[in-house]
């Protein structure tokens, strides 16, 4: 459409001019004294656009003859920058490929054809080279190649040394991106050595925004580790299933490994409760942390009720109708409750009475009622449950335990035959 309006409007002209110039009989007289020079006005009007065109061609060879010094600085710069940005790319090549001193020099030539290059202007204010965000930039990365070739050749000094020159030179605002990548960097350096507090000083200097990616946490997990903190190491696993850098069973495992640690450097019952109120709730649900955390603070002789508070979730999980605890959970839940008999409160006690009554085949749970009976003095009911638990209980531990408790029944019964023999089937196993 936009070509055939085009097409009418040049027609439109073209009749135009033909009817004005066709019939015109107008005449330019020029006096030039003693001359006097007589022009149709058509040759006239063509003169003059000629003259205009001259005058326009000339004004145009006129400024490319004045811009070849600038053009020549121009080339000469692009000839420089493609260099330039050649050395960069066969450094990165040579990284990649393990060739870290060809790296090193290839990295090198772009610092130096950049430094040549520099910032430079032409006569109307336009750059002729690349700009002071770009030159940052290169730098930047050139000095980061460098110092990544000396990590690999174990060059310490040297990439030291360009790791601060590369953070000189993105210390610019549009050159945060870069900064990021050098401070990563540098954090990785730091982890590769083994220098758990260098790396989380690399890793604090990031902003806040990128402290939260997933990079930034696994390499703060592995610096936690390496330098046993263990609960920085918990909170950003944490963070690190959030943001579901793990799957779902492997977050639950590492979570409750780290959370066991976190319980076993306690050396006293204060540290120890300490220790369990920084778990998460969904953490102190978990049966194997409860279970080990109640064993623990029995053995730490701190408050037995208090543990076995912290085994009454896991207790009702045992009881439900299909049990998710295995059983070696199972037994070392009855194992820590043993090992509070003696301080064993009514409420407890109703609660064995109670499952006991439910679950009447149990032999664990028959095992546990028997042994609550036996530090209640209860021998008869106490030798009733053991004599029904010991033959089908498959756990060594307790096994041993019910036979050795029959032992003792029979002793005060001064049964010495019952005795001889619950001891030889507690000694057999």
């Amino acid at each position: 459409m936009r070509a055939a309006l085009w097409f009418m409007a040049l027609f439109g002209i073209a009749v135009a001019v033909a009817l004005f110039a066709g019939n015109n009989q107008a005449v330019v007289t020029v006096f030039w004294p003693p001359h006097r020079v007589d022009i149709s006005f058509n040759l006239m009007v063509l003169l003059l656009a000629g003259l205009f065109l001259l005058l326009y061609l000339a004004s145009r060879a006129l400024t490319a003859v004045f811009s070849l010094p600038v053009e020549a600085r121009r080339w000469r710069a692009q000839q420089k920058e493609r260099a330039m940005y050649g050395a960069l790319m066969d450094a990165l090549a040579h990284l990649m490929a393990g060739r870290y001193i060809r790296s090193t020099k290839s990295a090198q030539n772009a610092l130096a054809q950049e430094k040549s290059l520099g910032v430079t202007t032409d006569t109307s204010g336009h750059p002729t080279g690349h700009s002071d965000s770009l030159a940052s930039q290169l730098r930047s990365l050139s000095h980061l190649l460098v110092a990544e070739s000396a990590q690999a050749l174990q060059n310490r000094a040297l990439r030291d040394q360009h790791l601060q020159l590369a953070l000189q030179n993105s210390a610019a605002r549009h050159a945060q991106e870069v900064r990021e990548g050098v401070l990563f960097r540098a954090a990785r350096w730091a982890l590769e050595d083994h220098d758990s507090s260098a790396t989380l000083d690399w890793l604090g200097q990031l902003p806040q925004g990128a402290a939260r990616r997933t990079l930034a946490l696994r390499m703060k997990l592995r610096a936690a580790r390496y330098g046993r903190q263990t609960l920085p190491a918990l909170e950003t696993v944490r963070l690190l299933a959030k943001h579901r850098a793990f799957s779902p069973a492997a977050a639950q495992s590492i979570v409750r490994g780290l959370a066991l640690e976190l319980l076993n450097e306690a050396h006293d019952p204060v540290q120890l409760q300490q220790a369990w109120a920084r778990l998460d709730d969904s953490e102190r649900a978990m049966p194997e942390l409860a279970i080990h955390a109640a064993s623990r603070l029995m053995s730490l002789h701190g408050d037995a009720a208090l543990a076995r508070s912290w085994l009454v979730p896991v207790w009702e999980r045992m009881l439900e109708p299909r049990p998710e605890l295995g059983d070696n959970l199972r037994i070392k839940l009855i194992t820590v409750l043993e090992a509070g008999m003696d301080t064993l409160d009514a409420e407890w006690l109703a609660r064995i009475e109670a499952a006991h009554v439910s679950h009447p085949r149990d032999p664990k749970l028959q095992y546990l009622a028997g042994m609550a009976c036996l530090s209640r003095q209860l021998w008869g009911k106490a030798r009733q449950l053991l004599s029904q638990a010991a033959p089908a209980l498959q756990d060594k531990l307790l096994h041993r335990n019910a036979w050795r408790a029959l032992a003792v029944l029979a002793e005060q019964r001064e049964d010495e035959a019952a005795a001889i023999e619950a001891y030889k089937r507690a000694a057999q196993l």
